[in-house]
């Protein structure tokens, strides 16, 4: 269905744009024959009036800085980015400013310096993925400072200073894959929690998925699984993980608590002798190359793109209607395998 501007509306009914904007809004004075006019045609094109711009509190213009790790550094956060030009689409006409800064999520310098080139926009929110929690802390207490609102996604922090949280129950998240992995790991097996390229001491999301995780299988009467805990980097897994594997071992599944589960899943495969089930996150091409072909066992989608339109969602309509921004939003936790991905993929 075509959308029809005022403009449209005015030169198709032949009076001026003045004229149906008072038909439209019902005021001002408006000639009988041109009342006739601009409503008839408005009941043959269904035209309907932009709820959003007859709701506005004011005209004010917003500025909302979002603040993320480069995609072009990890392809996780590509979805985040298409979220935010979304969101850009969305409200650009509503006199809502949103800029992206990109920090390296390897690099806390380069957090820190991104966030002091951000504090000189003094915008009036900033939407952060604190995934370094300590320097988190103490850039959010400078926002807060400066009173400019500070919303976060990905990665909870239980801060007074935070307006609002959007992203999943990642304590919850751990267990599920812990489910997953009780449903297709015997008991009485070793099974690996792996942390990939982050400082684990420094990152509360991968605390709260391996916290999770480890509650829900300690707990399973004479379960018996044991379980490692190993912080890698990227460059050292290879080595590591062959190594590991290349030894006698028990062990039959692996829970990766990052979107890198792929370069795992491209390790274990060398090992065919192996029944090693691999369970992860994230819907990256890589990721579902291993999971059509079952050597990815489950992927647990987290849902950038939703998290970081949702999030500015919420601050447009605080700007905009005044409306109360929720302390935290939690999106559901998808469970995907080779048979359901397609669905997702495509949405």
């Amino acid at each position: 269905m075509k959308k029809y501007t005022i403009k449209d509306i005015a030169e198709l009914a032949g009076v001026s744009k003045g004229t149906v904007d008072r038909v439209i809004h019902k005021r001002g004075k408006v000639s009988p024959a041109a009342l006739e006019k601009v409503t008839k045609l408005l009941e043959e094109i269904d035209y309907q009036p932009n709820l959003i711009a007859r709701s506005l509190k004011n005209t004010k213009s917003y500025h909302i800085c979002v603040i993320q790790p480069d995609p072009k550094i990890d392809p996780y956060w590509q979805p985040c980015t298409n979220g935010v030009n979304d969101a850009i689409n969305e409200y650009n006409s509503f006199g809502i400013t949103i800029d992206s800064y990109f920090f390296d999520h390897t690099d806390t310098h380069s957090f820190l310096e991104v966030n002091k080139t951000v504090l000189k926009q003094s915008p009036d929110a900033v939407l952060i993925t604190p995934v370094f929690h300590k320097e988190s802390i103490e850039v959010i207490k400078i926002y807060n400072e400066n009173n400019i609102i500070v919303s976060t996604i990905n990665d909870p922090l239980e801060l007074n200073g935070i307006t609002n949280y959007v992203g999943q129950d990642l304590t919850q998240s751990g267990r599920i894959a812990a489910r997953l992995m009780e449903m297709i790991v015997p008991k009485n097996r070793t099974i690996l929690i792996i942390h990939l390229d982050e400082v684990f001491n420094n990152s509360i999301h991968m605390q709260l998925k391996e916290k999770g995780f480890k509650n829900y299988l300690e707990r399973i009467p004479n379960s018996n699984y044991n379980l490692k805990t190993c912080s890698l980097q990227q460059t050292d897994l290879d080595q590591k993980l062959h190594d590991l594997l290349s030894k006698p071992n028990d062990i039959s599944g692996i829970f990766v608590t990052t979107s890198k589960v792929y370069s795992v899943a491209e390790i274990v495969e060398d090992f065919p002798d192996l029944d090693i089930k691999i369970v992860g996150y994230d819907l990256l091409d890589d990721n579902i190359k291993y999971l059509k072909n079952n050597a990815i066992d489950f992927l647990i989608n987290q849902n950038p793109k939703h998290q970081a339109y949702l999030c500015i969602t919420q601050l447009a309509e605080y700007f905009l209607f005044d409306k109360k921004i929720p302390r935290q939003k939690l999106l559901p936790i998808d469970i995907i395998n080779s048979e359901n991905f397609d669905g997702y993929t495509h949405n």
